[in-house]
């Protein structure tokens, strides 16, 4: 609009100006090898604003027309983009419902047009892996590391969870490993460190990284109760096979205060010391744990009671006392307790006691194993009540066949004697 008022301008400038300065102009000549051109100055003025409109006529009709083809480009590019969210969205829901190949499909295919392509593209080499189409994940990952110009955090991610899901622990390691030198309180990584950790029995390296784990919020307390115990397990199980059970009590002292007093770790040492038939070191942490038994679960002290009928004790006289004032404070807990009390008894042949003990077990019907039974026969026959002990026999045939065992329940006569037997060749 400015150069059309512009022109006008010019032009009624000239209309006016030229009558005033007609009778005094002089003329214009223009001359070339072939022509010869004679005007006045209003001609040539006119002749100007005329060239003038020519020029800006022409660089209209061009910005028009180029304006008009990036419209069109703009128009198909983003109509392109909005298919391409539309169906790499449809593939992340392909995904999720386990339609990997159409997942590949429309993922793999948009990816580059979608906002963010190297995660798209990540998504893809996942879908294509688990549609068994290991080079086109290969591909993928490629692809967007090109894109992000490099090694970025979401290819590497990728790339473990497709190592992780193919089995390849060592270069999963590998890539665990490094990952965990800068994004070592990232969850995702420590979710799959996790996994790769205990897959490859590598319990220093899961020791190493359980406070980021606690911290991060990954498991609840429960699940990560259970972590730690798998840890101390692992650990003191290598301790024991380094260097026996004195490897595993230096280890034991080495570690921090907060370890040695965790119920977890004192109950898998307790059963380390009774697996290397350590039993008289191994009586000082059950007393420990019993003495906090009020602030453990029931769980942990099922697993403490479950040890001490392991137990070969040439004196287990204040362990029996303990045990005795416990049953009347955790009436949850009886049937374990007496269990235990059971087989310390019977192993210190107070046979009286033992049968007390084991009639407290067999009220229990919901909670009385096996062993229980077999262990109460053998009891009650050294108590001098045979009848009792045959009646106990026949229970517990009726209730292998009420269970639908295939096979009667064979009570061996030596199994519990040399579970009472005291060891004197210690």
């Amino acid at each position: 609009m400015f150069k059309v008022l512009f022109l006008m301008i010019l032009l009624l400038a000239g209309i006016v100006i030229a009558p005033h300065i007609a009778g005094k102009q002089g003329y214009v000549l223009i001359e070339t090898v072939n022509y010869r051109y004679e005007m006045s100055i209003t001609m040539l003025f006119v002749f100007f604003v005329a060239c003038l409109a020519v020029v800006y006529a022409v660089q209209g009709v061009l910005e028009r027309f180029f304006k008009m083809s990036n419209a069109s480009y703009t128009w198909f590019a983003r109509r392109k983009h909005k298919k391409a969210q539309r169906q790499t969205l449809e593939g992340l829901v392909a995904l999720d419902e386990g339609k990997y190949k159409k997942a590949q499909r429309l993922i793999g295919d948009n990816a580059k047009y979608s906002d963010n392509p190297i995660l798209y593209l990540t998504k893809a080499a996942e879908a294509a892996q688990k549609a068994g189409n290991d080079l086109a994940a290969n591909r993928y990952l490629l692809e967007a590391n090109e894109l992000a110009g490099g090694e970025s955090f979401i290819v590497s991610i990728g790339r473990l969870k497709i190592l992780v899901a193919q089995q390849k622990w060592d270069d999963a390691r590998e890539s665990v490993d490094n990952l965990l030198k800068n994004h070592r309180d990232n969850k995702e990584v420590l979710c799959l460190a996790v996994t790769i950790f205990k897959q490859q029995k590598a319990y220093q390296a899961l020791d190493d990284i359980l406070i980021p784990v606690e911290k991060s919020g990954l498991y609840d307390h429960a699940e990560l109760m259970k972590l730690e115990s798998f840890v101390d397990k692992g650990l003191q199980n290598e301790q024991v096979e380094q260097a026996g059970h004195h490897g595993l009590m230096d280890w034991f002292h080495k570690q921090a205060r907060s370890r040695r007093q965790r119920v977890s770790c004192q109950l898998n040492v307790i059963e380390r010391l009774i697996d290397s038939n350590e039993h008289d070191k191994a009586i000082d942490f059950i007393v420990d744990v019993l003495k906090k038994s009020k602030q453990e679960t029931a769980d942990n002290l099922r697993h403490l009671y479950q040890q001490i009928i392991r137990l070969h004790l040439k004196d287990s006289a204040k362990l029996r006392k303990l045990l005795a004032k416990q049953a009347q404070k955790t009436p949850e807990l009886r049937t374990d307790i007496h269990r235990a009390l059971g087989y310390l008894n019977a192993r210190a042949e107070n046979f009286a006691e033992a049968c007390q003990n084991f009639n407290e077990v067999l009220k229990d019907k919901a909670h009385t194993q096996d062993a229980d039974m077999t262990m109460a026969a053998f009891v009650f026959e050294q108590n001098g009540e045979p009848q009792l002990a045959e009646q106990i026999r026949r229970d517990s045939v009726k209730v292998a066949m009420a269970q639908g065992k295939t096979t009667s329940v064979t009570l061996k006569e030596e199994t519990p004697q040399q579970n009472i037997k005291m060891e004197t060749t210690k």
